[in-house]
């Protein structure tokens, strides 16, 4: 019934924002005497910021169609280059990556998709041959494929590192910088030829005994059984997943946006007295931030109560219990991978010394290969997007990579 109640309202406000759209257009036409009089742009704006705001959101373009290397805009191409039934391996292609350091990103499995990096990707482009996990909103995918859990998520990825190749670098964004860690151990207790050089993890729950946030709390405070009683769903008929139990992307969207309810209602009135002063590029920044973090979609069930039990409530990869398809996942085999942990000073996410502790579980691997970064006055989603990753973070990466380019 929650799959059935959230899609009756969705097409409601779909009505609604198409009616509020229209309503603005035609007060804010050139040709309407009566938009220049009076309270018109107030309700015009007013309708606006209400249909962008109730609009439904499917998956959204990465929309990167050029790079500038050495002074030189030279075109990019999205490949998919390997396909899974819950994901896929999208390669950026463009001709000045020939030679430079193939880097996977491993973008979140946490309700939004990968074009939330978009940021990321586009600040790494120039000098790197950029790879990305493209995840499927669970909702698409028949039964038939099967199911899909940590283990399966590991797997993914050391698949697709087979896939690109020996020499390449791992770059994970919060919540997979555990499975990134975790397959980053076993192929390294494997002495497998395609582990990464570098794994660098941005504001990951590694351990979220440190520091517990306000996602942590919610995680530990009720108890396994609560959660999947009361947040997991049956996709409906009218999906190609039908029958398939999910954790809904808007449920995960709901419960982000009442962390920050006020900052979120604070950015929705900028926008309108943007609007208001015909600030418009103002305003647009804001809807594409929205357009953005709005557009959620599903996690398998087995995947979203396996994270919530492994990684919030029993903490099994720092105690050294986590275990991979039979068998344990020992970080300390991490003999040659240089880890970065990079935590937010600012992060209500992951709480700081949760990435770090990655660090601290690779007992057998040099000092010289591991790093840490602390950066000052950065939330959660400023340590991969926006000024100061592209400013401040991103030549710590990439200066990182260059260092360890060679095992």
């Amino acid at each position: 019934m929650l799959y059935h109640a959230f899609d009756m309202q969705r097409s409601w406000l779909a009505g609604a924002s198409a009616l509020a759209t229209a309503g603005a257009q035609a007060m804010q036409h050139p040709a309407n005497p009566l938009g220049y009089f009076g309270a018109s742009p107030l309700f015009a704006s007013a309708l606006e910021v209400f249909a962008h705001a109730a609009a439904p959101r499917g998956k959204p373009e990465f929309g990167l169609c050029d790079v500038v290397v050495d002074g030189q805009t030279l075109p990019v191409t999205e490949r998919i280059e390997a396909r899974k039934p819950f994901g896929q391996l999208k390669h950026f292609v463009h001709d000045g990556a020939k030679d430079a350091p193939k880097l996977l990103i491993v973008a979140p499995m946490s309700g939004h998709y990968a074009t939330l990096l978009r940021g990321t990707v586009e600040r790494m482009l120039p000098g790197h041959d950029v790879w990305i996990t493209d995840w499927r909103d669970a909702r698409n995918v028949p039964l038939d494929a099967g199911h899909f859990d940590l283990d399966d998520y590991i797997d993914y990825l050391i698949g697709w590192l087979e896939h690109i190749g020996p020499g390449a670098h791992m770059l994970a964004v919060c919540q997979p910088s555990v499975p990134s860690l975790a397959a980053a151990a076993v192929m390294a207790a494997q002495k497998h030829d395609c582990r990464p050089r570098t794994l660098t993890m941005m504001g990951g729950p590694i351990d979220t005994r440190e520091a517990p946030t306000a996602v942590n709390q919610h995680a530990t405070t009720r108890p396994y059984a609560w959660f999947e009683e009361n947040v997991i769903a049956t996709v409906p008929a009218w999906y190609p997943g039908a029958g398939r139990r999910v954790y809904p992307g808007f449920l995960q969207l709901a419960g982000f946006m009442s962390m920050n309810l006020g900052n979120h209602l604070m950015s929705h009135w900028e926008m309108f007295r943007h609007l208001v002063d015909g600030d418009g590029e103002s305003a647009d920044k804001t809807k594409e931030f929205y357009d953005e973090y709005r557009a959620v979609c599903d996690m398998t069930a087995e995947f979203y109560l396996e994270t919530v039990d492994v990684v919030f409530q029993r903490h099994l990869l720092p105690k050294g219990e986590m275990m991979h398809r039979g068998e344990r996942v020992d970080v300390g085999a991490i003999r040659d991978i240089a880890l970065l942990a990079i935590e937010g000073e600012r992060d209500d996410i992951s709480g700081i010394g949760q990435t770090k502790a990655a660090l601290t579980l690779a007992t057998d691997l040099p000092d010289a290969k591991k790093k840490y970064l602390l950066a000052k006055s950065v939330g959660h989603y400023g340590i991969f997007n926006g000024r100061k990753w592209r400013d401040q973070i991103a030549p710590v990466v990439e200066k990182w990579m260059r260092a360890h380019a060679a095992t």
